[in-house]
């Protein structure tokens, strides 16, 4: 994706029998390294399905995975109700 000098990349899942620039099964996220500090955004979500379906990580993936920050997690119903109780 993205054009010429302007890289950007869709993080996928992918069928191992598919070409490299083939049809993907499911868009997880997307890294745009044109960003100050670069933009990686991945549905924890969807990796997770796909990884406990069978799926494995690239190298590059794996690399921005440690790289990306964890979007602030939401509390959960229990957390708030604790919170209220306490």
């Amino acid at each position: 994706m993205g054009a010429k000098k302007r890289p950007f990349y869709r993080i996928v899942a992918i069928s191992s029998r598919t070409r490299r620039e083939g049809r993907f099964l499911d868009k997880v996220g997307f890294y745009d390294p044109m960003q100050e500090p670069a933009l990686i955004q991945i549905d924890r979500a969807k990796l997770d399905r796909w990884l406990a379906k069978g799926a494995q990580m690239s190298d590059s993936v794996k690399s921005l995975l440690s790289k990306a920050k964890p979007v602030g997690e939401t509390p959960t119903m229990e957390t708030q109700e604790g919170q209220m109780a306490g």
